[in-house]
């Protein structure tokens, strides 16, 4: 049974964010940026609050800016996701989740060392050049349940 529920559409949309957000970490980590679009899906708590799908996530605005910074500047988002990125999708919804993505619902590229905490939430982990951040425990326990 997949982790969140989802369409074609949504393989594809969610791959192109993929690329667009870390082709520069390879595989391992575009999956965990999907891992944390699929939080978000699951998660109702915190920054959001009813958003259910993945087309949700990815076009979720917050603060007057889009969550994802791909799709207001990332010429890689608006480009047809390659097959290899809907496989790490389709992974990733269907069951894919590692540290430190595995519960993180924020990630970001920091100019220097990844901080303790990003908007008080805890760090979880770093991958690369992306800082992985998980909430605050008994805040949002809906992604914590695998």
């Amino acid at each position: 049974m997949p982790r969140v529920k989802y369409r074609d559409s949504d393989v594809e949309l969610m791959a192109r964010m993929m690329r667009a957000e870390a082709e520069g970490e390879g595989k391992q980590g575009m999956l965990y940026v999907g891992n944390v679009i699929v939080n978000r899906v699951r998660s109702d708590c915190l920054d959001f609050k009813d958003v259910r799908t993945v087309r949700d996530v990815i076009f979720h605005i917050q603060g007057g800016n889009y969550s994802f910074e791909a799709v207001q500047k990332g010429n890689l988002f608006y480009q047809r996701a390659r097959e290899v990125e809907k496989r790490l999708a389709k992974q990733t919804l269907d069951f894919w989740g590692k540290h430190p993505g595995k519960y993180a619902l924020w990630y970001f590229n920091p100019y220097g060392p990844c901080p303790p905490t990003w908007y008080n939430q805890p760090f979880a982990g770093q991958y690369k050049q992306h800082c992985y951040y998980e909430p605050i425990g008994g805040t949002c326990d809906d992604v914590y349940r695998y």
